[in-house]
């Protein structure tokens, strides 16, 4: 497996073609992942936003009063959360296209001043658009990996996680093969857009010296098709969200 990044991408601002800078800038080659961070995805997509353009409600005026947030902000974390998980002493939320993170994923860094920036609408769609868009320029067939960086639940600091894939299945399921012993594995689910989307955030880094975009090469994961909502439990699987719930009862 060979991991690099893509230098000299430029400050991405809304309607640029992601797909064409990429392969501008590289060569792509059959059976490559293309690791993208969100962040230029949504820039590209026109996803930013002012807090003076919001109105808060009450209930963000609330949440707002236990965080010391600005009520506003708080209202722009509503405006895009399905649910509600845990609103004191973190804020956690369910987006409405079912990624759980802190704050609805809004952030207010590599962004121009007095603005903040939204996680994609929709991160497969995205990728998809991308990923047809390299195939489109280049002739080769490649999977696309849309990261963002989240916390872990019982461990301090961040990785990077897949928020949205094309042509890749995010989990690869091991159920039925035999271990080292000769052991059939009953349940063994390998996070593999996770994993990928960690040994790139490595290469991309954080603050000024940030990469966007890391290529993948070697792994012949590609597929037919593939969706980030593969990863996510149901409501009737998921104890984590089920314990939170009542957490939040409690807590009332």
């Amino acid at each position: 497996m060979h991991v690099f990044t893509v230098e000299n991408i430029p400050m991405i601002k809304k309607g640029d073609d992601i797909a064409s800078i990429i392969c501008e800038r590289t060569s792509i080659e059959d059976n490559d992942v293309i690791v993208i961070a969100s962040t230029i995805v949504a820039k590209a997509e026109g996803r930013m936003f002012r807090l003076e353009d919001i109105i808060a409600g009450d209930e963000a005026k609330q949440i707002a009063d236990k965080h010391g947030l600005d009520a506003r902000f708080v209202q722009a974390v509503l405006n895009r959360s399905r649910e509600i998980l845990v609103d004191h002493p973190i804020f956690l939320v369910e987006t409405d296209n079912g990624h759980v993170c802190i704050k609805a994923g809004i952030d207010e860094s590599n962004v121009d001043k007095g603005y903040m920036i939204d996680l994609p609408v929709d991160s497969d769609k995205s990728a998809k658009n991308i990923g047809e868009g390299i195939e489109n320029w280049t002739g080769k067939k490649v999977s696309v990996i849309v990261t963002d960086t989240n916390g872990r639940a019982f461990k301090i600091g961040q990785t990077g996680i897949a928020i949205g894939v094309y042509r890749i299945h995010p989990i690869k399921n091991w159920k039925g093969q035999r271990d080292l012993f000769g052991n059939i594995l009953a349940v063994t689910e390998e996070a593999i857009a996770d994993e990928i989307a960690g040994a790139a955030n490595l290469l991309m880094g954080e603050g000024d010296g940030g990469c966007p975009v890391v290529i993948v090469r070697g792994l012949e994961l590609r597929s037919q098709d593939g969706s980030i909502k593969e990863m996510y439990r149901s409501d009737r699987e998921d104890i984590i969200k089920k314990g939170l719930r009542c957490l939040g009862k409690v807590g009332d």
